[in-house]
């Protein structure tokens, strides 16, 4: 599909809904997947204010796809949106999890088409303090840690004040005090950013039980950070914001999510051996190659006015050994936004 053809699809769910569509889109390309992060804020403020009215009065709809990301991000996103939007409403086409969550949770109502799915809010956390193994931090799910005491305290039952002392020296033997505090804090952060972009389309007083329920349910109940939740089920947990498209919207909103499937190469791993050697087939032992420059895309942020893709552009070099073993390295050469 052209981009003239993906524009022509972002105005007509305009047209329909009588909004302006900002599509926020990460990579969730295996090896190549990209996080939210606080710079695309800067890139979605540009289109905001392209798409602004003299009367501030517009509604905005954010196309949003993405595995999540930073958790600052839903809060300056959101808030920003509302800056301009008399109503701003999520769509989603498929993937929305952990901070795209937290974001969906900010508007006044969520799209979802069929294949949509939203996740659980609870954080996995990395910081320098994270047991390394294979020379990678391994990130801590929060639930892993209360799912740890609920285990001693509830299957194992051990009630005494000594023996969970003793349980929980255990886990600080393999896990640093620190990385543990920052577990505790990045879950009441996680609380604390649900708690207020709910309470900026519900009453915070009125609807508080309402808010701190749902709140619950998406950080604490699921039990597990993976778990998809359909718009069925998110109704379930409590939010009324879910709403279901129409035929005509869910048939164009898939579409336009397929588009940028292809043009990021989602459902293609990101292997640098297996392409080096596509590009390489005759090589033999002993041989060095360099392959041409090569742009994967990472991100977009589009509206009708504007596109911005975050790319990577990358060369790869690898030489074949006197074994028949071939090593290849990528090489950066620049990556960052750009206007397409």
């Amino acid at each position: 599909m052209a981009k003239a053809e993906r524009l022509q699809l972002i105005r007509s769910i305009e047209a329909e809904r009588g909004t302006c569509l900002i599509s926020y889109i990460t990579s969730t390309r295996q090896q190549l997947e990209v996080q939210m992060a606080i710079d695309s804020v800067r890139r979605i403020f540009d289109h905001l204010s392209a798409v602004k009215s003299s009367d501030g009065k517009i509604k905005v709809d954010l196309f949003l796809c993405s595995n999540g990301g930073d958790g600052i991000v839903p809060w300056r996103l959101v808030t920003l949106i509302r800056e301009y939007a008399e109503k701003f409403s999520v769509l989603v086409p498929y993937r929305a999890f952990s901070a795209a969550t937290l974001t969906a949770l900010g508007a006044d109502s969520i799209i979802m088409h069929p294949m949509g799915m939203l996740g659980p809010t609870d954080p996995t956390v990395t910081n320098s303090f994270n047991p390394v193994e294979g020379g990678q931090r391994i990130g801590i799910s929060v639930e892993d840690v209360t799912a740890y005491i609920a285990l001693i305290k509830e299957d194992a039952g051990i009630q005494h004040e000594e023996e969970l002392v003793q349980a929980f020296n255990k886990l600080s033997d393999k896990v640093h005090p620190l990385a543990l505090g920052n577990v505790k804090r990045s879950l009441s952060q996680s609380r604390m950013m649900a708690e207020k972009l709910l309470s900026l389309h519900m009453d915070g007083q009125r609807d508080a039980h309402k808010i701190s329920e749902i709140v619950d349910n998406f950080t604490s109940k699921l039990f597990y950070h993976g778990h998809p939740i359909n718009r069925r089920e998110a109704r379930d947990l409590g939010l009324a914001t879910v709403e279901d498209p129409s035929p005509s919207v869910e048939e164009a909103m898939w579409k336009l999510y397929l588009d940028y499937e292809r043009e990021i190469k989602t459902e293609e791993p990101f292997n640098v051996a297996s392409e080096f050697v596509a590009l390489n087939p005759q090589m033999q032992p002993g041989q060095q190659a360099l392959t041409p420059m090569s742009k994967a895309k990472l991100a977009f942020v589009e509206s009708s006015f504007r596109t911005d893709v975050f790319s990577l552009n990358y060369q790869l070099s690898g030489a074949k050994g006197t074994n028949g073993v071939t090593t290849v390295q990528m090489i950066t050469h620049s990556q960052g936004w750009q206007g397409e």
